[in-house]
């Protein structure tokens, strides 16, 4: 290209560029003739002011799910199942037209098999909301774990949750789990209420589970308490920081603080029992007393290098820790068969010149027995005789004392007198005989 082309096409952009710039101005000019009429706007891009908004508001309400919102049914087929104790069978045949029209109206079919003893629910082309599956999941839950039928229901509601604490794998022992599942009940139920009424939550203690109904945050607090019970912490702790959760809630004040100053920190304390105290020792003088010391006993390494098991390899340590267990075990297993079996085992009989002197020593216990008792009963009646004799004695010299006359009677008279006195004393004697 020639320096004369260059040099016209760059006239040429000078040209484009004043023309431009001529345009711009008139424009402006335009836009100054026309100010005096129109005002500018300055809140050209700003919003409007949000008139539907005010206070009366619910923002976080959840609104309730309508066959409008779903109109096409599901791609796939939802179903759930669980099973019922035996005893739950009969409650749950009687309700169960109840518990099919619940469902029906939210388009779920359920299924009472009474031969395997399970419930199913599962969606249908008419279902809408695609959460109502796992509410009706939990309603036949609620239902296996003896909750009522018109409790059970309320679950099928917007804001309403389950939740179902084992408890049953807590404590091995089962008298201590029996007294503090109890203790989460209290006494006629008033514990329960308590827990009830500051959670908002429906609870139900039944066998090795406890059924829990409500809010989120209220299955939080009874989850938390029912377990710290079953680990023997009393539900009383938790029952009084609730109540003073609840009144520093009512504060306007205290709302947006942190509560921990006003809530009470429990401390466990171990209770050490008394010990009975021991005889009191023997004072020993310090002349009795060892000049060193008692030996150091042995560690277990220092046992187990004497008897080489330190040496072992640990399959064959454990071979025979497995081994001395059982052979303990089958010792132990002998001796209690020894002993169930003591009471029927004969006892032993002597035989031949044993037996005879056993006999013998029998014989004379019996006769040596019978005189002993034979000598006794002799000392009675000589007893009785002497105090028969002695009474005839005082009756007859009273007898005589009494009819003696001034002048001495004559024979036939004194001997006629005294038979009456004779017989007296017989009849006297045969009576105390």
């Amino acid at each position: 290209m020639s320096e004369i082309d260059q040099h016209s096409r760059s006239h040429d952009k000078d040209d484009d560029n004043e023309s431009l710039a001529g345009d711009n101005q008139g424009s402006d000019h335009d836009h100054e003739e026309a100010a005096p009429s129109e005002k500018k706007n300055h809140n050209k891009y700003r919003r409007d002011k949000r008139t539907w908004d005010t206070d009366d508001i619910d923002k976080w309400k959840i609104e309730s799910f309508k066959p409008e919102d779903n109109p096409l049914p599901f791609l796939e087929e939802s179903s759930f199942a669980t099973l019922f104790p035996k005893y739950r069978e009969t409650y749950l045949r009687e309700v169960w037209p109840h518990v099919t029209k619940a469902l029906e109206s939210h388009g779920v079919k359920c299924e009472l098999n009474l031969i395997e003893g399970s419930m199913t629910v599962a969606t249908t082309r008419k279902t809408y909301d695609p959460y109502i599956i796992l509410k009706a999941r939990d309603l036949i839950k609620l239902l296996a774990r003896s909750v009522p039928f018109p409790q059970a229901v309320k679950i099928l509601e917007d804001g309403q949750a389950m939740d179902i604490v084992k408890i049953g794998n807590i404590v091995r022992n089962k008298q201590r789990f029996v007294k503090r599942r109890q203790r989460l009940i209290g006494p006629n139920g008033n514990t329960l209420k308590a827990i009830e009424l500051l959670t908002g939550c429906y609870v139900l203690v039944q066998g090795n589970t406890v059924s829990v109904m409500g809010e989120h945050k209220g299955l939080k607090a009874v989850r938390r308490i029912v377990i710290d019970c079953i680990n023997n912490i009393h539900p009383i702790y938790h029952i009084k920081e609730l109540m003073i959760k609840r009144e520093l809630a009512r504060d306007p004040k205290l709302k947006e603080e942190n509560w921990d100053r006003f809530l009470p920190k429990f401390r466990k304390r171990n209770v050490q029992t008394k010990k009975p105290k021991d005889a009191k020792k023997p004072k020993v003088s310090e002349e009795e007393k060892p000049l060193f010391p008692p030996a150091q006993l042995p560690r277990k390494i220092d046992l187990q290098l004497e008897s080489g098991e330190y040496f072992l390899k640990p399959s064959e340590r454990a071979r025979r820790e497995a081994q001395a267990k059982a052979e303990a075990a089958v010792e132990r297993k002998q001796e209690r068969m020894a002993e169930r079996n003591k009471d029927f085992v004969a006892p032993e009989e002597a035989s031949g010149d044993q037996a005879r002197k056993e006999l013998k020593r029998k014989r004379e216990l019996e006769v040596h027995e019978a005189k002993k008792q034979e000598a006794g009963r002799l000392d009675e009646l000589k007893q009785k005789f002497m105090a028969g004799k002695s009474d005839l004695h005082a009756i007859a010299s009273a007898a005589s004392s009494s009819s003696a006359p001034a002048s001495a009677p004559p024979t036939g008279a004194g001997e006629e007198d005294q038979q009456p006195a004779r017989k007296k004393a017989k009849k006297a004697k045969s009576k105390k005989a």
